[in-house]
């Protein structure tokens, strides 16, 4: 049916109003997506059944590719508790360890005995026996030394700290920055800083070890008051970071503490930002 005059006079409006649809479509289609952290390694327990034991281990899903961050200290820990989350190892496609020590790299032989299809992101002073173990078991590993990319919306602090080398973990989303970290021994508010500096966004969540067992309650709260003034929105602190922490972190964030231990799940679903 050919067009009136009056149709082509509204066919400018049918076109954008097309347009806008189809932005909106999309708009939702990414709000639908979803970041999805669960604990699979911890001394803490947060949920009935689950295994504990020192050290720190968490799988991050939603990204395109899904990544275990360290291994925990004890494979068979490690393994059961996938397990008891349903998580097949095989779907693991990336692992960023933290640092050298044996409660955050631990797990990672038995677990590549289950998956070696894996690129192991490790902090560049990592000594070559271990490089030995990640190549014998059939699995590629790239060493990091500086702040990047490891891929779509993935960070990497790089190697931070004096005494210990550690890396934290980096993801960009929607609300801001999750960080991700194993011990935090070069110090949790100097990370959340380096963060901030690499991508220009303000911090929503910092979870994961924040090395603070045995320190005094005004150290905490200084570290406390910083993160506040960061703009650090969430924190979970887990691991490493002591009862008293814990306890002060909570009084401070309220709601926004969020609970983390082997067995938890956080989620985050309002999509991804594409970089």
């Amino acid at each position: 049916m050919p067009f009136r005059n009056g149709d082509l006079k509204i066919l400018p409006f049918i076109v954008a109003l097309f347009v806008l649809l189809s932005f909106i479509s999309d708009i939702s289609e990414a709000e639908e997506t979803s970041l999805r952290i669960r604990g699979l390694f911890d001394n803490v327990s947060s949920v009935a059944g689950f295994k504990t034991g020192w050290g720190f281990s968490c799988l991050v899903e939603g990204l395109g590719k899904t990544v275990l961050f360290d291994t925990g200290g004890d494979g068979d820990i490690l393994l059961y508790n996938m397990g008891k989350m349903g998580i097949d190892p095989g779907t693991v496609d990336v692992i960023v360890l933290s640092h050298i020590h044996g409660d955050h790299v631990g797990g990672l032989r038995k677990f590549l005995l289950e998956n070696h299809n894996v690129i192991v992101y490790i902090p560049a002073n990592f000594p070559a026996s271990f490089k030995k173990l990640i190549k014998s078991a059939g699995a590629r590993y790239e060493e990091v030394r500086d702040s990047r990319q490891l891929f779509d919306r993935v960070y990497t602090t790089g190697e931070m700290g004096l005494s210990v080398k550690e890396q934290s973990l980096v993801i960009n989303t929607w609300r801001g920055l999750v960080v991700i970290t194993g011990c935090a021994h070069p110090g949790i508010v100097d990370i959340v800083e380096k963060a901030k500096e690499m991508c220009g966004k303000n911090v929503y969540l910092v979870m994961g070890g924040f090395h603070l067992v045995g320190a005094p309650g005004d150290r905490i709260g200084e570290i406390v008051n910083r993160l506040k003034e960061l703009g650090v929105q969430k924190v979970a602190p887990s691991h490493c970071s002591g009862p008293l922490a814990r306890k002060l972190f909570k009084e401070t964030w309220g709601e926004n503490f969020l609970v983390s231990g082997a067995g938890s799940v956080i989620e985050i679903t309002d999509g991804l930002p594409i970089d």
